[in-house]
């Protein structure tokens, strides 16, 4: 019977804990008595896909299309997605893929005509942002990648 009640007031005393959070989230922090700490709940994590480096590619940065021919062009994609898929591949062949990751990203906020915005980020090295043409500048891009993933290795 002591067992049981113990169970029931710690059941209690979780669900007052747990009203208490969600009343104090709707209380604007100013007015939150200083003495009763926030209780932030858990959110779930993951072990990222890439083990090292990220390359994020502005979206927004232009839609005209690629047109040399070192790069495909198709009618329906941006420059910005075509840099994504020869970054990819390029990654692929070069068997780096899974050590970097190609990522669109939402407006960067660097918006030059004809140029997209990119930016790599390295666990090891720290992040450098590049403004690119993609017609004219994806071979140099890619030598930053792979200097990062030298610079790394030592």
């Amino acid at each position: 019977m002591n067992k049981l009640l113990k169970r029931i007031l710690k059941l209690i005393k979780q669900i007052f804990q747990q009203f208490s959070y969600n009343e104090q989230s709707t209380i604007p922090s100013s007015n939150r008595p200083l003495e009763t700490p926030a209780i932030i709940p858990p959110i779930p994590t993951f072990a990222p896909q890439w083990q090292n480096g990220l390359i994020l590619v502005c979206s927004q940065c232009t839609v005209e299309q690629f047109s040399d021919s070192y790069h495909r062009v198709s009618s329906s994609t941006t420059a910005s997605e075509e840099l994504q898929k020869w970054l990819k591949s390029r990654l692929k062949f070069d068997r780096l893929w899974g050590k970097y990751r190609v990522v669109s990203s939402s407006c960067l906020g660097v918006c030059l005509k004809e140029r997209v915005a990119v930016v790599l980020y390295h666990d090891a090295v720290g992040q450098q942002c590049f403004i690119i043409s993609p017609q004219n500048e994806c071979e140099i891009l890619y030598s930053y990648i792979k200097k990062m993933d030298q610079l790394s290795q030592k």
